[in-house]
């Protein structure tokens, strides 16, 4: 199978059968002229997986292509009045030759005053496996693992064990974009602080008073 990573989650597979797209989201670039998918598939609704107006230009340029996408995405879509198809855990579905199962179910908590989300992983021909935002063990061995590198819900330790756990004959490291984006760390700070603390992020080498 070829393999092209756009960034982050965001991946093509060509299984020499069919050309799928994954996760196309906001840290992701290069995949906006892409032609000729056949399925683009999100495996659930934030915005580094899924960046709605991005999606809405690649399908222009892919009108036949399937978007494939957990039930928490699809309220985004029908917003934008994207046509799609939602797929629970469980599910397997054909596309232009491929096999994809449908894995997961859950956003791995990334903190308990979080709602948890929907999140499906998506192993494709039963050989690469697509965990999106969650540590999910596929029933079988798998020859390709995505490999979730740094998050907001994950620690070293744990991406580690996962892929022992799992033992691919191949890793391939994906969600590492926001290693380089603190911006989002920041963030979960001020939704979850004491109400009491305000959060100061200091710009390098400028002396502030605080």
């Amino acid at each position: 199978m070829e393999i092209t990573h756009y960034g982050h989650s965001c991946l093509l597979l060509d299984t020499g059968a069919a050309r799928l797209l994954l996760d196309p989201g906001a840290f992701s670039t290069g995949f906006e002229s892409l032609t000729g998918l056949d399925a683009v598939l999100v495996t659930h609704q934030h915005f580094d997986h899924l960046e709605p107006d991005r999606l809405t230009a690649l399908l222009r340029a892919n009108p036949d292509a399937r978007v494939l996408v957990d039930a928490g995405s699809a309220p985004t879509l029908a917003e934008r009045g994207i046509t799609h198809e939602v797929l629970a855990p469980g599910a397997s579905v054909e596309v232009a030759g491929a096999r994809v199962d449908v894995l997961g179910g859950e956003h791995a908590v990334i903190h308990p005053d979080i709602p948890v989300i929907d999140n499906n992983a998506y192993l494709v021909d039963g050989t690469h496996l697509h965990p999106g935002d969650a540590l999910v063990a596929p029933p079988e061995p798998v020859e390709v693992l995505f490999l979730p590198t740094g998050a907001p819900w994950l620690k070293l330790s744990e991406a580690v064990d996962y892929l022992r756990a799992v033992s691919p004959a191949t890793a391939v490291p994906i969600h590492e974009a926001v290693l380089s984006n603190p911006g989002i760390w920041y963030g979960m700070f001020e939704k979850l602080a004491p109400e009491r603390t305000t959060l100061k992020v200091l710009d390098a080498a400028t002396a502030t008073t605080v």
